[in-house]
């Protein structure tokens, strides 16, 4: 079969699509063609093993996985003995954020609440690019109470995290104001916001309102940039770890404060999230954003744009066709 490999960590320049041993399921595990899968932050950061703290996690010299990928859509194409819970020719999607190997075109994986069925009226494309991103979204809503009537700042609502997460709240009857750039206004006031920054011509920090929560779902602000826009009791969350991990520390002593604060949004279980993020597709209330489409072979140019930092929402690779 063919898959996306890299044998170490660093650029997209280390990334080739080779023809590798096809895997076979062991008892526990499901065999699954694989028809989408995205490049996305997470893999951007696996790819490089950046922040250097992945490495405990990925390999310390050398990555522990050769085959990329974080996240698919696909088919079950075989079981393992003791797998009672699937079908073969189902449709599935899952993610994890250490690797899946899933820009291949099979993967073996043990359906332990990471898989489920794609929703009936969900397409493969659309399944994948509804993971990563929405999880790490989810994270960002589910730790804090959102109440009916206040008001929330997302900057970065173009991303992955941010157009999912400007979607979560919209069920919330709040107040959003979202950051993104010219081209992409009018999408995201499709998507809810009812106030708009283009980051381009304005400077959302000089905002004069206040608001009880500012979700910065693309990690390029701080907490000190917009401790002002907070109202006495706001609280600020990044999806990035800050400046000398100055948002890790800040979520550490803060609740000794009282007032304004910072909360570093550490995922829930992915079981948890996936659930969630299922319920949302299958009723119709989240629709990923999908920016481009790449063949498997181009992989690489997925990851270099990617890692340009231009696209909105979800980068997709596609594997085969349905």
């Amino acid at each position: 079969m063919k898959a996306a490999v890299r044998r170490s960590y660093g650029s997209p320049k280390k990334i080739a699509i080779e023809d590798i041993e096809k895997p076979s399921p062991k008892e526990d595990e499901i065999l699954i063609q694989v028809y989408a899968t995205t490049v996305n932050r997470t893999d951007a950061a696996n790819l490089r093993a950046k922040p250097f703290i992945m490495r405990f996690l990925l390999g310390f010299l050398k990555p522990k996985k050769i085959i990329l990928g974080t996240d698919f859509a696909g088919k079950v194409v075989a079981l393992g003995k003791n797998i009672k819970s699937f079908q073969i020719n189902q449709r599935v999607f899952g993610f994890t954020d250490t690797g899946l190997a899933s820009q291949a075109e099979y993967l073996t994986i043990k359906p332990e609440g990471e898989v489920l069925g794609i929703p009936d009226k969900i397409n493969f494309n659309e399944a994948a690019a509804s993971l990563e991103g929405a999880h790490y979204a989810y994270a960002f809503i589910h730790k804090v109470n959102i109440q009916p009537g206040q008001k929330i700042l997302i900057n970065g609502a173009t991303g992955a995290i941010g157009s999912a997460l400007l979607q979560f709240v919209n069920q919330l009857d709040v107040h959003i104001t979202a950051v993104c750039d010219t081209k992409n206004k009018s999408l995201i006031r499709a998507l809810g916001a009812d106030k708009i920054y283009d980051y381009s011509i304005e400077d959302f920090t000089k905002d004069p309102e206040k608001y009880d929560f500012i979700f910065d779902a693309v990690g390029k602000s701080t907490f000190g940039k917009c401790k002002a826009l907070l109202n006495e009791k706001g609280i600020y969350i990044s999806s990035e770890l800050g400046p000398y991990w100055q948002n890790l520390f800040f979520a550490l002593l803060w609740p000794l404060v009282r007032k304004k604060k910072v909360i570093f949004p550490i995922p829930f279980k992915i079981q948890e999230s996936i659930n969630y993020i299922h319920h949302h597709l299958e009723k119709g209330y989240f629709k990923p954003v999908i920016d481009r489409e790449y063949p498997l072979e181009k992989t690489p140019q997925a990851y270099e744009y990617v890692i340009s930092g231009q696209k909105t929402g979800n980068v997709i690779v596609h594997i085969k066709s349905s």
